[in-house]
């Protein structure tokens, strides 16, 4: 697991553990006293693979260092359903108490990465490629960027420090589109490349003209988007958004565009059914 892309996250884990163990797990407290639990966490549903090799086993080191976690897959691979993600040994009071944290994480993660698989297959052979937006879980954004990618998806920005994006509201309020484009050309680092979201054909001859280095062909239609990829002619990168759904994404790929932003792959991906069992 790479720490570097999962900022804080073993403090993270002590908090989310401390929001369900206040005052520790009653019910284990009750029933055991140094019993052993040997059992895997398993698919319920066909799904791809995220957090398997990194955030869970963390989750139950983090809980008690003497839970042993055997990944079973990789992180981005296909998984069936009745497969085993993990198999989990240790104290049973920590692996029942560290549970539902494991498997919350889980559900998340790989319903983001399988919802993100299923956009990127709709796309394959087009040359356009599926990115994820800022439409992200409160503190979970690290976590479902990386399930993004495990889906077979690429990141946009992770926040607002990561680059321009010049929305309609940033228009307003310098207003004129060159105005912001100006301004973000002279305030912005060198090697930041400036984003500009354009509504309509004429804002994109607009931008280009500013020298946007990304125009976002932002809620149109499916023809105005080949329109405005034929308009940049390849003079910018292109990206499509809004109201991207499984059934015309392919479509829109065909248009040409760079890049298609999808925000449902976060905030409408629910979670995927996975469990704990008990080895017999």
């Amino acid at each position: 697991m790479n720490r570097l892309f999962f900022a804080n996250i073993e403090e993270r884990i002590r908090m989310w553990l401390a929001e369900d163990l206040p005052a520790g797990d009653l019910t284990g407290m009750a029933l055991f006293s140094g019993q052993e639990f040997r059992g895997a966490v398993v698919a319920r549903e066909e799904l791809v693979a995220a957090g398997v090799t990194g955030v869970a086993p963390l989750v139950f080191a983090v809980a008690d260092p003497g839970i042993r976690c055997r990944p079973l897959v990789r992180d981005g691979d296909a998984v069936k359903p009745g497969a085993a993600l993990l198999e989990v040994q240790g104290p049973a009071a920590s692996v029942l108490a560290a549970e539902r944290l494991a498997l919350n994480l889980l559900m998340r993660m790989c319903a983001v990465a399988t919802r993100t698989a299923a956009f990127c297959a709709e796309v394959r052979g087009t040359g356009s490629r599926i990115t994820d937006t800022r439409k992200t879980t409160p503190g979970m954004r690290d976590l479902e960027k990386y399930a993004v990618r495990c889906g077979g998806g690429v990141n946009h920005r992770f926040c607002l420090s990561d680059g321009v994006l010049i929305k309609d509201n940033h228009i307003a309020a310098c207003g004129s589109l060159a105005a912001a484009v100006e301004r973000a050309r002279k305030r912005a680092p060198h090697t930041v490349r400036i984003e500009v979201e354009c509504d309509t054909l004429d804002q994109v001859e607009e931008a280009l003209a500013a020298g946007a280095d990304i125009i976002m062909l932002d809620n149109m239609d499916t023809s105005a988007i080949r329109a405005g990829v034929e308009l940049v002619r390849g003079r910018a990168i292109t990206e499509a958004s809004g109201s991207m759904t499984l059934e015309r994404v392919r479509e829109v790929a065909l248009t040409g565009v760079d890049f298609i932003s999808v925000g449902s792959l976060t905030h409408a991906a629910g979670s995927v059914d996975i469990g704990l069992d008990a080895a017999d």
